[in-house]
């Protein structure tokens, strides 16, 4: 089916992880058609998925900026203005866990860790980039949640939480932007067998004990992710405003 997302521009944050959803999402959009700036920390793989892109044959922009950090953030959208002149669909996938632990035991400067990205990151890219689509009256914002933020996660418990908020951020929103032509919605992935659970040090063999009971008894890929935020980044989706879409396989 023909998305229409041909010389759209996107651009899609903590997309430097070659095998995280980031990246997925980056490569289907521009396998659809459109220019994708692409932002990390890491700046070899944040390059090397903006290279990807251009091999398809579309353009790319690699900016290495902190999210958590609102002046970087401002210069990355500026800076991507300046290149493309417009930002049509704002993904804002960024996000990360740390080690699963009891409520009680959970370090405060863990909660800090994980709203600041998973948050307030969120927040900062899209008060960065929504003037210019309020603007022109034009966009599409897809935000990335979790199943986590739907059913909870014990021993996560701040992350359920980051996402939960995401969650309630994206519908509220969206409401108060449709009326200018700006769709808002979520993704909520599942278990994924991606760097980001790797590096939210999860025990060994906690990730096979998820997927064992997923009910399609596999992972959430970074193509799952992908192609339902290249849905909800096409007019196909101008109805849909404010819904979290659950990509999980049946687990939550």
């Amino acid at each position: 089916m023909e998305l229409g997302l041909e010389g759209k521009i996107a651009m899609v944050t903590g997309a430097g992880s070659q095998v995280g959803f980031g990246r997925g999402i980056a490569m289907i959009l521009a396998r659809q058609g459109c220019d994708v700036i692409v932002n990390d920390v890491d700046e070899e793989g944040v390059k090397k998925t903006a290279a990807d892109i251009v091999k398809l044959g579309r353009r790319s922009l690699a900016i290495v900026a902190d999210v958590t950090k609102l002046a970087e953030v401002k210069d990355m959208v500026k800076k991507s203005l300046e290149k493309f002149g417009r930002i049509d669909i704002l993904v804002n996938n960024a996000g990360r866990a740390t080690k699963p632990t009891p409520f009680v035991d959970t370090p405060e400067e863990n909660w800090e860790k994980v709203f600041n990205l998973n948050l307030y990151g969120v927040f900062y890219c899209t008060k960065a980039v929504l003037p210019q689509m309020l603007e022109r009256k034009s966009g599409k914002i897809v935000n990335i949640a979790s199943g986590a933020g739907i059913s909870g996660m014990p021993r996560c418990v701040h992350y359920g939480a980051s996402k939960a908020a995401i969650i309630a951020f994206t519908r509220g929103l969206a409401k108060e932007v449709i009326g200018s032509g700006i769709n808002v919605n979520a993704v909520a992935p599942g278990v994924g067998d991606t760097k980001f659970l790797i590096t939210g040090e999860f025990p060994e063999g906690e990730i096979d004990r998820a997927v064992a009971t997923v009910p399609t008894r596999r992972s959430t890929t970074p193509d799952d992710v992908g192609n339902m935020v290249a849905y909800l980044a096409s007019d196909l989706a101008r109805q849909v405003v404010g819904q979290t879409y659950l990509v999980d396989g049946g687990h939550a």
